[in-house]
């Protein structure tokens, strides 16, 4: 079984942890093996925290996505303020941080660019290393594994709260080397330790941690769903569903106009591998299309180790935009704080992507585009892995 980095700094805590004033950044999924939290582990070890902090969706996971903020609490049985880094500031104030030595962090991530717990680390990176506080990095699984990479680097014009570092859209690292990377090669000199894994290696997915899957967010109740999330994010950016507001959120897409045999037929064969689609009807309950009947799919990974999620999302745009061109449409801002960008640009990380799909440039000449991004990013990370392929 994989030893997380909390359960080993609670086994042998360094000195630091009973005598500084530490924060931490978690929420309800920061657990151990045995569904024991890590605000319990901390303090069973010793540790005196004086602030928690917590990300998108709120500590307790409970609040939607798109700007649903989450407002700032107080801890009733540690009586010690709760800072939501997803409401009014989503930078850690540094009048805030300045009142501790050490900032925690423990919190599951999915190795998509887009998801934005390993934005609101970076600002906390880069305002600790204003401030002079030590960061340290409690490790945890990436669900999708630590050797696949996919997609186009983030374009510099394209930065948002869904995309702040260049990293491509399937990166993976795990919220530890991620938190490296930032510190090596995006010019952040914090002061920065990582207390890593024992026993993960960089093939394994979830299903091989031997761990309880705790949901990080609302719309990611399962591992699985973190696998077609660096896809299906992609229609967020667009008119179609992507299951929100159903029982079976990123695993469902669909709407009131997709004619489901041309989609299909439409698709390109090589994003298909290690799927299966299964033609469904269904009606969300809120976000696009609520209360309507959706005609779509819901995709059934048959193979984890072959299904190319990004490669499937980019596939499905196409055809959605080619086969159903005067129904689909490109969703305008605000999307996660950005105004004046297309939402789908942001998501993407890149224009010029947008502009292929809407041009019909085929896939492979798409990824062939791409694969010099992954050659690049593959030889920069290669000093912030913190784990082998276990071979």
């Amino acid at each position: 079984m994989v030893q997380l980095g909390c359960e080993l700094l609670a086994s042998q805590p360094p000195a630091w942890l009973r005598t500084q004033r530490l924060g931490l950044l978690s929420n309800q999924a920061s657990v151990t093996h045995r569904f024991e939290h890590v605000v319990d582990i901390l303090t069973g070890a010793g540790g005196k925290l004086h602030c928690l902090f917590s990300p998108q969706h709120g500590f307790f996971g409970e609040k939607q996505a798109n700007m649903q903020e989450s407002p700032d609490d107080w801890d009733r049985a540690l009586q010690i303020p709760m800072v939501s880094l997803y409401s009014h500031v989503r930078r850690p104030p540094a009048s805030v941080l300045q009142n501790i030595d050490v900032l925690l962090v423990d919190l599951q991530d999915v190795g998509t660019r887009v998801y934005t717990y390993t934005t609101t680390l970076g600002l906390c990176m880069e305002v600790a290393a204003e401030v002079g506080v030590k960061v340290v990095i409690l490790d945890r699984p990436n669900p999708i594994n630590g050797k696949v990479l996919e997609g186009n680097l983030l374009s510099p014009d394209c930065r948002s709260f869904v995309g702040r570092y260049p990293v491509p859209m399937r990166h993976g690292l795990t919220i530890g080397e991620f938190a490296l990377f930032v510190a090596g090669h995006c010019n952040i000199p914090c002061d920065l330790e990582v207390i890593p894994m024992r026993g993960w290696h960089r093939r394994s997915m979830f299903s091989g941690t031997q761990l309880p899957w705790v949901f990080p967010s609302p719309n990611m109740p399962t591992w699985e769903t973190a696998l077609l999330y660096p896809g299906m994010v992609l229609l967020e950016g667009i008119n179609v569903s992507e299951g929100r507001g159903t029982t079976l959120p990123f695993q469902l897409f669909g709407a009131p106009f997709i004619d489901q045999k041309k989609l299909v037929r439409s698709l390109n064969p090589r994003a298909l591998q290690g799927m299966v689609l299964r033609p469904v009807t269904f009606e969300p309950m809120f976000d696009k299309w609520r209360g309507q009947t959706c005609y779509g799919f819901q995709i059934h990974v048959t193979d984890p180790d072959r299904f190319r999620p990004y490669r499937f999302g980019v596939a499905l745009l196409q055809s959605l935009m080619r086969e159903h061109p005067g129904d689909c449409q490109w969703l305008p801002p605000p999307y996660e704080y950005e105004y004046e960008k297309l939402p789908i640009d942001i998501i993407l990380g890149s224009q010029q992507v947008r502009k292929a799909i809407e041009q019909g440039v085929s896939l492979d000449e798409m990824e062939h585009g791409w694969a010099g991004d992954i050659e690049v990013f593959q030889e920069l990370r290669k000093d912030c892995l913190l784990y082998g392929d276990g071979d």
